[in-house]
């Protein structure tokens, strides 16, 4: 039986020899790069099944510990991922679908992941036979059909009962899938399309009436509590898979405090009146917004904005609303920097040269791509959601990044808006308009 195993082995090294031989020496030379995974990778895949969700924080290495796990059970070799040489899989092996965000498609990150193992979405460059489709949470409904096939979910979208949840649970049906995620739940609701794929729970209305008590003072529905909470613990914990790990990086995180206009903020406070649009301000979100703008676009605040830059010559910069890029644009950069930009509107790569700053949009760019480039994020305003700050602050704490030492600088005023936003974050919270304007 090893005989037959030893023979088998020596077939697909030979193969893979030739793989490299055919291959143009560009794709040779990135495919058969030696893959190596650190120990909590290793352990996750060994726990790892069909339906588990993924979790690890940003920078975790989720991608290839998914990609690593469909090489296994592809007929892929365990040695191969701790440093031997490449090991073909059975050929062909199922067809694989990543489903992840617009940014990582149209950057082509999945493709840096599927490289090593001789994968490829363009059939040319693709060892096997079977097909490789990447493609964004916006078209995961085209691949409803998919039969027999292996799905990897990448930044878990699967919550509530929308266009992707109907069709995620379509292609669990009928597929092998794993997700990933660095943040799964944040109430049992949340759980409820993973528990049904998994076959816990025939649909939602099961799950509703086993579990769900609403309140009936709330004039809308309204959860007032969870039942039988011991059993869902029981089966979140089933299908959850942890890559807890040490991180090799130092984040320093630095709350940088400038001015902002005293008089300005109390006339809005008191009025109610919105100076930009030169009309009434009719809720708490538009109050918030303009108290918001107010600080945000001080004068200290750019300055410091370009002091922190003189230090850190290449440096990403986390924005919130269009009039702050405008700011930022417009700014006295040191001579040679270079400006790119990723938001709604346009989706630059970082630049290439000596000094550059990088503007990106909380909505559009806290999650889904990485770079190991700067050593450095400056959030001129602050975002309202913890988790959103949280993956923001991901995006240079990555395994393979040269750097050890990372920096953080938050910008903002003692004024009060800016005061009790941090003090949601602080506490892993989400601001809430209404709460503190008391409309």
């Amino acid at each position: 039986m090893r005989r037959a195993d030893n023979q088998e082995t020596g077939t697909k090294r030979a193969r893979a020899g030739e793989a490299q031989g055919v291959r143009c020496n560009k794709r040779a030379g990135i495919a058969l790069a030696k893959i190596n995974l650190y120990s909590h990778q290793l352990e996750a895949i060994q726990r790892m099944k069909n339906g588990c969700v993924v979790c690890g924080g940003v920078g975790s290495g989720k991608s290839l510990t998914a990609i690593s796990y469909y090489y296994l059970e592809n007929g892929g070799e365990i040695a191969c991922l701790q440093g031997e040489d490449y090991i073909p899989m059975d050929d062909p092996p199922m067809d694989l679908y990543i489903i992840t965000t617009a940014r990582k498609r149209d950057t082509f990150e999945w493709e840096k992941e599927l490289a090593p193992f001789l994968l490829s979405t363009t059939k040319e460059t693709n060892l096997y036979g079977n097909k490789v489709v990447v493609d964004s949470w916006n078209n995961v409904h085209k691949y409803t059909e998919a039969e027999n096939a292996f799905f990897i979910f990448d930044e878990q979208r699967v919550v509530g009962s929308g266009v992707w949840v109907k069709s995620f649970l379509k292609i669990a049906r009928r597929n092998r899938w794993i997700l990933l995620s660095a943040t799964p739940g944040d109430n049992w609701s949340d759980y409820i399309p993973l528990f049904i794929a998994n076959g816990f729970y025939k649909n939602r209305t099961q799950f509703t009436r086993e579990h769900i008590v609403y309140s009936h003072a709330a004039k809308f529905p309204k959860i007032e509590r969870y039942l039988g909470e011991g059993r869902l613990e029981r089966l979140r914990d089933s299908i959850l898979i942890d890559m807890d790990f040490k991180r090799p990086t130092q984040a320093h995180h630095e709350d940088v405090y400038v001015q902002y206009d005293i008089s300005l903020y109390k006339d809005l406070m008191r009025s109610r009146w919105d100076i930009w649009k030169n009309e009434p301000i009719e809720n708490a979100g538009g109050l918030c917004y303009c108290l918001r703008r107010a600080v945000n676009q001080d004068e200290s605040r750019q300055r410091m904005a370009l002091e922190i830059a003189e230090k850190h010559p290449k440096m990403i910069i986390f924005y919130s609303f269009d009039y702050e890029l405008e700011i930022l644009k417009s700014l006295g950069w040191a001579a040679g920097t270079a400006m790119a930009e990723w938001n709604g509107h346009k989706h630059e790569p970082i630049p290439k040269t000596n000094r550059w700053v990088y503007f990106v949009n909380y909505g559009a760019g806290s999650e889904g791509w990485n770079c190991i480039e700067t050593d450095t994020i400056l959030f001129y305003s602050q975002n309202y959601s913890y988790k959103v700050m949280v993956q923001a602050s991901g995006r240079i704490d990555r395994l393979n990044t040269p750097f050890h030492d990372l920096y953080y600088y938050h910008l903002k005023s003692r004024s009060g808006i800016d005061l009790a936003i941090s003090r949601a974050l602080k506490d892993k919270k989400t601001f809430n308009e209404s709460r503190f304007i008391k409309w």
